[in-house]
């Protein structure tokens, strides 16, 4: 979503919550304009508990009326493999390295999500974020230094 829509979505929900308030009846303290901000959250989350629902029911009616098809076979059942027919069993052991590599990107990922406010706030934190962020980035090394002395990372 562009930034622009972003923050005009953003306004108009607050100045509904905020009409909402004022036409309830209740002035605009500082505590109902907290409750307003939690209130976006909470239309948020009846939303996000609303969405899937309704679409399942949707689609459930659409198979009663006869709009979604609802005819199973063999080929319909089997395993979809890039339109080619499938060779073995679909209950295969995968490497163990896939999933750590997996979860390793997570861990450097997320470590940069954490970095970059940090690096770009540096000159307005004090003297302990340094400390605070060094100490992550010792937890994060001692990680890898573990992962790269038992030969994890070494693809064989």
């Amino acid at each position: 979503m562009p930034a622009r829509l972003r923050v005009f979505s953003l306004n108009l929900l607050r100045r509904l919550t905020r009409y909402a308030i004022l036409s309830a009846g209740f002035e605009i303290t500082r505590e109902n304009e907290l409750l307003s901000q939690f209130g976006l959250i909470g239309i948020l989350f009846v939303v996000a508990f609303i969405f899937p629902i309704v679409m399942l029911l949707l689609s459930y009616a659409s198979s009663l009326v006869g709009i979604r098809p609802k005819a199973p076979n063999a080929v319909k059942s089997s395993t979809y493999e890039c339109g080619m027919t499938p060779v073995g069993t679909s209950w295969l052991r995968f490497n163990f390295r896939y999933y750590f590599f997996a979860l390793l990107f997570v861990v450097f990922d997320v470590e940069t999500v954490f970095l970059y406010p940090w690096a770009v706030a540096y000159k307005q934190l004090p003297l302990f974020a340094l400390a605070e962020m060094a100490v992550f980035i010792v937890i994060l090394a001692v990680g890898l230094a573990y992962a790269w002395k038992k030969n994890v990372l070494e693809w064989k």
